[in-house]
């Protein structure tokens, strides 16, 4: 079965904390420089660039999955990732209902950049992205499979906004198959986090905010197709790195 390199956290521009250089054909020709087959854009709370890094990635050999890096009524990090883009933004139009209604101030938190494929700015997402929603995360998974998506805690080896740093544990309820974490090196350097990969899918992500974040070609998935619905299928799989 072939062997796919990934990257499936990945800010653009419209994040808050994601540098102003992260526009979507930026971030696709910094994945296809770096030798990515499969990336996922998840913004905070929306997947209002989605589309466009989608359509920047067209005629390349770079397969882009929409997603969203949703924060819980906990202040935990979920990345959910969808089958099309038109779920995504759906997803992302229904969670902007749970959003508190904070305006962003872009001089202390950065701009909420909308763009299209070829860098024209076409807005400004008003309010403050990464606010916690009023949605706790027992209702999260449930809430992205009506937009036949999926969803896992991220970066679980962070000292905030994991669901580890909130809870001090991974609870039974939700249960996820799939687990996100930054630097697999330093994690399993405990070996009491060895007992999470005996029992979930372990993925290493960048979170990247700025170009040269974005993951070099060293974390694989074994897919029948670099498709969503062969990721989704993977995730009962093991993912390597």
């Amino acid at each position: 079965m072939p062997r796919y390199a990934y990257d499936l956290h990945i800010h653009s521009c419209l994040s808050p904390c994601g540098d102003e250089l992260m526009t979507p054909p930026n971030i696709v020709n910094m994945a296809c420089i770096k030798g990515l087959d499969i990336i996922a854009v998840t913004d905070h709370n929306s997947a209002l660039n989605v589309r466009a890094v989608m359509r920047a990635a067209e005629g390349l050999p770079l397969t882009v999955i929409p997603g969203i890096e949703v924060t819980s009524a906990e202040e935990i990090h979920v990345v959910c990732l969808f089958p099309d883009a038109d779920s995504a933004e759906e997803a992302g139009a229904e969670l902007e209902r749970h959003m508190m209604p904070v305006q962003n101030r872009p001089e202390f938190f950065g701009e909420q950049v909308i763009m299209d494929e070829n860098e024209v700015v076409t807005g400004h997402f008003p309010l403050l992205l990464p606010n916690a929603l009023d949605l706790s995360i027992d209702k999260l998974p449930q809430f992205i499979e009506r937009f036949g998506g999926i969803c896992y805690p991220a970066h679980i080896d962070r000292q905030s906004n994991s669901i580890l740093s909130v809870f001090g544990f991974l609870p039974d309820m939700p249960k996820f198959s799939a687990l996100e974490i930054h630097d697999p090196e330093r994690f399993f350097m405990d070996k009491a986090n060895g007992n999470y990969s005996k029992n979930h899918i372990i993925i290493t992500s960048s979170d990247a905010h700025q170009l040269t974040g974005i993951s070099e070609r060293e974390h694989f998935i074994e897919l029948d197709a670099p498709t969503f619905s062969s990721l989704r299928k993977a995730l009962c799989c093991r993912i390597e790195g």
